[in-house]
């Protein structure tokens, strides 16, 4: 039996199939459209909420906020470019890729998580920012009729599948430039940065307040890091991957560090984190306040497109068999049935559920990062294509050890959740902040280098002897 073949170019066509590899004879497409596949899922609210954050909660003055918000940008724009650049070698998703680092079975800890995360945690998070700005701009319709008016569509577009996604991102990029442009130089010229406190918090610089935003930034640029190849892997084997590396890297950086700055200098004309949609359009002239909630909603569709999108592919990465040709698409429909759900818990104390959030997502993603960069270091010049498919049953007994150790210490000694749990550092000295991603991140990579030398995982042949399309990827293809 064959496997499944990419979907035909035509963006209102389903993509069928799962996570199977892209041959080369249906890639397609330019690595600059990774610019705008990029920029549009950060030109939405959740984006503004990080720099509110770096100012109302944790204290920064603006000069601080810039420098908080450029760092952790800098960081999650370069992991975003690098990964980006693996997915058209073997035409293969990001949390596949993985496989190599985890093992067959131990990558079910990385693309569960993600599936979770990013199927269900982020698409619940950017659908109550979009229904707050459209209840905002028509305060007739309820903000449950609203997430479930943001949620249909945002369900529609990813069920479809790749093609659709890619050009939808691509023109609301166009759009939502444009408008959240003109607010953020508006929101600039108004906020008062004379202002000594915010929320009752006195600004200035804290490390603390400072690691915490510099996490928040780069927990929210990096939450885009386990999807990257699964929007590079349709392009053709032989494309530029320093395009391919900046495309996707600026995309990310750029937009994340404009919106976050308007959110930052935003805090500083009105500040509330249970309603924060409002407080941020505030200030602006009529007519732009409503294109900016009008922005606001689009914004959060172009995000979560490529949540439950890529949220499906992780599920399937998992190694669930589902038989069916529109596997992708049905798991997509399900995690939005599921997500509407959780955004809907949400919506009483947004605020507060986005900032816990933020940085529960770099605490596992660091540790993941500093793995499969480790990985593909140690594995340079080698083929994968007898380690991915799902019949290959390889191991690696390396990469979840070094994971769950490094998650777990990281998270015990250097958390800071208030509320929820702090670690023992900084329950011990609150001015360290959190330090949890980058302690998380080298602590993994370490780990994984030891780990390796010992456990001795597999390695595959020369690249150069990779086959052209990889069989056997997806649990549900019966070719191995």
């Amino acid at each position: 039996m064959a496997t499944t073949e990419a979907p035909p170019t035509g963006s209102t066509v389903i993509e069928a199939g799962g996570i199977e590899a892209i041959p080369s004879s249906k890639r397609h497409g330019s690595p600059w459209q990774l610019l705008s596949t990029w920029s549009a899922p950060n030109l939405e609210f959740a984006t503004v909420f990080v720099g509110v954050l770096a100012v109302g909660i944790f204290g920064l003055s603006i000069q601080w906020a810039v420098v908080a918000i450029v760092l952790g940008s800098v960081f999650g724009g370069l992991t975003q470019g690098i990964l980006s650049t693996w997915g058209p070698r073997e035409g293969l998703a990001q949390l596949v890729l993985s496989r190599t680092a985890f093992g067959r079975l131990g990558n079910i800890l990385p693309a569960g998580i993600n599936a979770i995360v990013a199927g269900l945690g982020w698409f619940a998070v950017n659908s109550v920012s979009g229904a707050f700005a459209l209840s905002a701009l028509v305060p007739s319709l309820p903000v449950v009729v609203s997430l479930l008016i943001i949620v249909v569509i945002e369900v529609i577009v990813a069920f479809v599948g790749h093609n659709l996604v890619q050009q939808f991102e691509r023109y609301s990029s166009i759009v939502l430039g444009i408008i959240f442009v003109i607010a953020t130089i508006i929101i600039l010229s108004k906020a008062d940065f004379g202002v000594a406190t915010v929320n009752h918090i006195r600004l200035g610089f804290t490390f603390g307040g400072f690691t915490l935003a510099t996490g928040a930034a780069f927990g929210y640029a990096a939450g885009w890091n386990p999807y990257a190849s699964d929007y590079s892997r349709y392009l053709p084997k032989t494309t530029s991957r320093t395009k391919i590396g900046l495309a996707a890297g600026l995309g990310n950086f750029v937009s994340c560090v404009v919106l976050e700055l308007a959110g930052a200098a935003s805090a500083y004309i009105a500040f509330d984190e249970n309603n924060p949609t409002n407080a941020f359009v505030h200030g602006l002239p009529v007519v732009i306040a409503d294109l900016t909630l009008v922005a606001i909603a689009i914004g959060a569709i172009a995000a979560n497109a490529l949540n439950v999108y890529s949220g499906a592919m992780s599920f399937l990465a998992v190694g669930i068999r589902i038989p069916l040709n529109l596997r992708r698409a049905i798991v997509a429909a399900v995690f939005g049935v599921i997500g509407f759900f959780i955004a809907w818990s949400a919506i009483p104390n947004a605020g507060a559920t986005y900032t816990g959030f933020l940085l529960v997502i770099a605490y596992w993603i660091a540790p993941w990062l500093g793995i499969v960069f480790m990985d593909r270091w140690l594995r340079r010049g080698t083929a994968v294509s007898s380690l991915i498919p799902w019949p290959a049953k390889y191991s690696n007994a390396a990469g979840p050890i070094a994971f769950v150790v490094a998650v777990v210490a990281s998270i015990w000694l250097f958390a800071n959740q208030y509320g929820y749990f702090v670690g023992v550092i900084p329950a011990a000295n609150e001015n360290v902040g959190d330090l949890t991603a980058i302690v998380g991140f080298l602590l993994a990579a370490i780990l994984y280098l030891i780990l390796f030398k010992v456990f001795k995982p597999t390695l595959g042949g020369p690249v150069a002897d990779e086959p052209d399309i990889i069989v056997g990827v997806d649990s549900a293809d019966l070719v191995a």
